[in-house]
């Protein structure tokens, strides 16, 4: 009995361990290539297909990740360039949140969607994908289920745009500038947006990151909002670490005037730190994230999606 006991307890180690060298393999093979679409595909394949335990701390490592990219990237970006980027596009920025918000939540209504589904995919749709989604949760007292669904719908759909919209950018001509523009739109997590926008060019991920932040700040007054209407004492406002760390990185970098050679090793490190944040964030996506989709929810969120990718295709073509 002991003996059975023991020889089952060996089996389960050396699957675990298999598990996680073939995940090692697959994370150096990433980075060797360095691709971020690769990066993420790649860290849902291992996950959906080998189910490794993942422990916490590579999760927030992959957050963690990311935010150290768009800090780091905001050391090469002159201040006066990302202001005049966000006084261009505040504009086109605010009108795309504020009917997003609107026809997400018509469309959640005439579909009979789940309240607590339809309103978590409007905000995360209309802002920044699962980081709105969990920041609107405790307001609107969504149950778990809701929000591991809406979570999943996001991550799905973060990944097709990533593979995707690069390609459709590249077959229109698009300028570097009209395609970070779009991203920033188009695309729910800031993860994804950067990574599409790497894969399109330098000047695409300057243009988007700044774009994309300016969108994010709009959970702000969206969460204050909805604390207001359904009268909840669980708000919270606070503006994101990350963003502040991007902008004082940006106001460094326009002082110190950093030679050429620098600002091509500080770009270098933002983008290996986005392909590490895009493996472990592709490693979030797990079997269990596929079998809770719902299929209003879905429905919603296609449908949502297809009518914003062509209105923020010719919105950033003709801004």
């Amino acid at each position: 009995m002991a003996v059975n006991v023991f020889n089952r307890l060996a089996s389960l180690g050396n699957t675990h361990a298999l598990k996680w060298t073939l995940v090692l393999i697959a994370f150096l093979g990433v980075l060797w290539v360095g691709h971020p679409a690769l990066a993420l595909f790649v860290g849902a394949t291992m996950s959906v297909a080998l189910a490794p335990a993942v422990p916490a701390v590579v999760e927030r490592g992959g957050k963690l990740c990311l935010k150290s990219a768009i800090v780091v990237l905001g050391f090469t970006l002159n201040v006066e360039a990302l202001w005049q980027t966000s006084r261009d596009y505040s504009g086109l920025v605010v009108v795309f949140v504020a009917c997003t918000l609107i026809a997400g939540l018509a469309i959640g209504r005439l579909m009979k969607v789940d309240d607590d589904q339809s309103r978590l995919l409007s905000t995360g749709t209309a802002i920044c994908g699962g980081t709105a989604i969990v920041t609107l949760a405790p307001v609107i007292r969504a149950r778990p289920e809701s929000v591991a669904i809406c979570i999943g719908i996001v991550f799905i759909l973060n990944a097709i745009a990533i593979l995707v919209l690069p390609w459709v950018g590249d077959q229109l001509n698009m300028t570097q500038d009209q395609f970070g523009v779009w991203v920033a739109l188009a695309i729910h997590d800031t993860s994804s947006v950067v990574g599409a926008a790497a894969i399109f060019g330098d000047r695409a991920l300057e243009t988007a990151t700044t774009v994309k932040l300016v969108r994010t700040l709009l959970l702000i007054p969206v969460v204050l909002v909805a604390g207001i209407l359904l009268r909840r004492s669980e708000t919270k406002l606070r503006i994101p670490a990350f963003l502040v760390l991007f902008v004082a990185a940006s106001i460094a970098g326009t002082l110190l005037h950093p030679p050429v050679e620098v600002i091509g090793q500080v770009k270098a490190a933002s983008r290996l730190l986005l392909i590490v944040a895009l493996f472990f964030i592709g490693m979030e996506i797990r079997r269990s994230t596929i079998a809770s989709l719902n299929g209003r929810a879905i429905w919603l969120s296609l449908l949502l999606w297809s009518i914003l990718l062509p209105v923020t295709l010719f919105a950033a073509m003709s801004w």
